[in-house]
Formats: C-alpha cells, structure tokens, sequence
C-alpha cells in the first residue's frame, strides 16, 4: 500500500509517505507559512520514495479541528491530488491521530480552542483501531463531559494550556503528553486501517472538521458574557 498523508492544522506542517511498512516524513514548524511550504515538501518526499502521486493507493489529510487556513489547504491539497489521479481520499481528526502517538490504550485529547474553549475528544483502542468514549466537541470550564474510568493518558495542546481541564480528569489521568502535535505520520497509519477497510472517500466528499463556526467573537457577545 501507498499512500501520502498531510497535516497542517497547527503550527507544524506535516507531510508523511507511507509504502507498505515503510513511513517516509517530513516536516517544518512554519506558522503561515502551510501553503509556501506544503507543494516543495511533498516534492521532496515523493523524490525521497523514488514514488509519483500517479503511484500512490490514497491520499490522507487531518481533518482537524484547528486552523481554518490550515485545514482548507490540506483538504484542498488531497482533493486536488484525488481528482488528478483518481484515488480516494481518507480524512483522519486530529484527536485520532493524537491518540496513535500517545503509545496508549485510552487517550483523552484536548486542543486550545482560544477563547477559553477546548476542542475535546477520547478514544479507546478497539479492535486494532480506536472507538470513540467521547465524540469530538467544543467544550467550556465546568461544562466536560463525564471520562469513564481510569488509567487514561492526557495529550494536545488543551490540556497544555489549561489548568481546569487538567484539574476536571486529575481522578481519570495516570499520564499526561506534554507539548505533543498532531503529524502526519500518526495520520498515514489510520488511513491505511481505514484504507483496507473500505472507508475512504471520493475527492468531493472530503471535507475539515471544523466544530466551531467562526474564529472570534463579536463586540456584542464578548460584553454579554462578562
């Protein structure tokens, strides 16, 4: 199997090549820098590999949540890549792909949502791949969801930077990943799994997962919830 992998909805733009067991990366911390960086870097993997798009099973991206820049130019990438050579695209959020680094069986994974919101999700390992404990969502200080049992490992950049959402899960967390970001590597992983089974999709129907509609505030909103 072939398949290349895209991740840009942080900071870390991240490319991922994966040919049968072998993962081939590259990657480059470069804020607003996603759509200079991405076409050279996927270049120089594809020439690493000895491979061409044309030779690739699928193309993967992270869904996100997370910067909606970031998010629109990896989707806009795969598809570009899918109707060019006819290959499906896999989509795979940045909760899943958090909770294939942890090297864990139950991986609870929060991204800084800004605003004093969290993006959340938590995941058990089932099966050889990862079944949802709590769906993707949007979450505020004292409006969690219940994490049911023990023995989980915390990652993202949520629990980084916030003291009451590691505080709300203290009794679950045996374990906590510092400063960990979502790659491509972890991304190209689940997309083979999902690959073989069947789950990818069309160019047309790849699509972000956003969770939040819009990226601030108005003026109005911000006085109301004072």
């Amino acid at each position: 199997m072939k398949l290349l992998a895209i991740e840009t909805s942080t900071e870390l733009c991240s490319v991922a090549l994966l040919r049968d067991d072998e993962l081939f990366v590259e990657e480059a911390h470069a804020p607003n820098q996603h759509a200079e960086q991405l076409a050279p870097m996927v270049r120089r993997l594809l020439s690493r590999a000895g491979l061409a798009t044309a030779d690739m099973d699928a193309f993967a991206f992270g869904q996100g949540p997370g910067s909606f820049t970031g998010l629109r130019i990896a989707c806009g990438m795969v598809q570009g890549l899918s109707l060019g050579s006819g290959r499906p695209v896999v989509g795979v959020n940045a909760f899943v792909a958090l909770a294939e680094q942890a090297n864990a069986s139950r991986v609870v994974a929060a991204l800084d949502a800004r605003m004093g919101e969290t993006y959340l999700a938590a995941y058990s390992r089932m099966g050889g791949d990862w079944e949802a404990a709590i769906a993707p969502g949007l979450f505020v200080e004292g409006a969690l969801p219940a994490l049911p049992g023990r023995d989980w490992v915390a990652t993202g950049s949520g629990f980084d930077a916030f003291a009451w959402l590691r505080g709300a899960y203290a009794r679950q967390v045996a374990n906590r990943i510092e400063g960990d970001l979502p790659r491509a590597g972890a991304v190209a992983r689940v997309a083979a799994r999902r690959l073989a089974r069947g789950e990818a999709v069309p160019a047309e129907q790849a699509a972000p997962l956003y969770l939040r509609d819009k990226v601030a505030l108005t003026t109005r909103e911000r006085q109301a919830a004072k």
